[in-house]
């Protein structure tokens, strides 16, 4: 199961800012109360209900929804979950879980087959020392993600590369489809000692991240299953995947065979000839 990533959340939210923002909730619809954090449902429908979205954003793999009266709203679709605006007259898809009315008569559908999807609303002022929030590695498409912080991040650590940018709390939004994606421009072995990599090598590290997630981005994601924006199109980033999901499929730059292994309990896939792992 694919998890959406930094560019799928960031491309959700882009597709809905510009029909979001302004508008007023008239009401919202909970057909499973356990998709809703806190507060309780009934207190989640009557706080929300009148509240104006004023801004929309993502932090890691989080999408935040700003409302009037200093209240923001913490949605994580998790595995499955999807956020759709939809018209009104449209059939509910199966696993609608929450629909948050529009005033211009549209939903916002909370739509999520393995439920593992959640809502959280709280004060805006909470947000800092938010659990799921306040752990949160920097954002690496912001000017704060350096090739200094990468080795800053990297140095230290025996484990495996691979398992270090998966770790959210050093680097927020990273996920394992990019992650493969950038260790193999890198020509990197996903394996290696966080702590073995050259300079240079980390350098070639950070200019791949950038550039296999704002590639992601442009292609409005990667859909394999589950994933769709916010108008509930697929993404197109699936066509441009070298290693991701290719095990036993020729290397796109060399024609070697990919190559899958588990890292963390996460499948790793690899092209051992671009990213050999170096002799001790």
């Amino acid at each position: 199961m694919v998890l959406p990533e930094l560019p799928e959340v960031e491309t959700v939210v882009r597709t809905l800012r510009n029909i979001l923002l302004g508008q007023k909730i008239a009401g919202v619809n909970i057909f499973r109360p356990e998709v809703v954090k806190e507060p309780e449902a009934k207190s989640f429908s009557s706080l929300l209900a009148g509240r104006e979205i004023t801004a929309l954003r993502r932090r890691g793999k989080f999408i935040l929804l700003s409302l009037s009266g200093d209240q923001v709203l913490v949605i994580h679709l998790r595995m499955t979950g999807r956020l759709v605006i939809s018209k009104k007259e449209e059939k509910h898809p199966p696993h609608t879980h929450v629909i948050i009315n529009l005033d211009d008569g549209r939903e916002l559908r909370f739509i999520d087959p393995r439920r593992f999807g959640r809502m959280w609303l709280l004060p805006a002022a909470e947000l800092p020392v938010f659990p799921p929030l306040a752990g949160l590695g920097m954002e690496p498409l912001t000017e704060e993600f350096t090739v200094t912080r990468l080795q800053e991040m990297l140095q230290p650590r025996r484990a495996p590369v691979k398992a270090v940018l998966l770790n959210q709390s050093l680097l927020a939004g990273l996920g394992n489809i990019y992650a493969d994606e950038a260790l193999h421009r890198a020509g990197i072995h996903p394996a290696r000692p966080a702590c073995s990599l050259t300079a240079g090598e980390v350098e070639s590290l950070h200019r791949a991240i950038g550039d296999v997630l704002k590639e992601g981005i442009a292609h409005r994601g990667t859909t394999f299953r589950d994933y769709v924006d916010g108008e509930g199109k697929k993404g197109g980033f699936q066509n441009f995947l070298r290693v991701y999901g290719r095990a036993g499929e020729p290397c796109l730059t060399c024609g070697t065979p990919v190559a899958k292994m588990k890292i963390c309990g996460r499948t790793t896939s690899y092209c051992p000839a671009c990213q050999p792992y170096p002799a001790n």
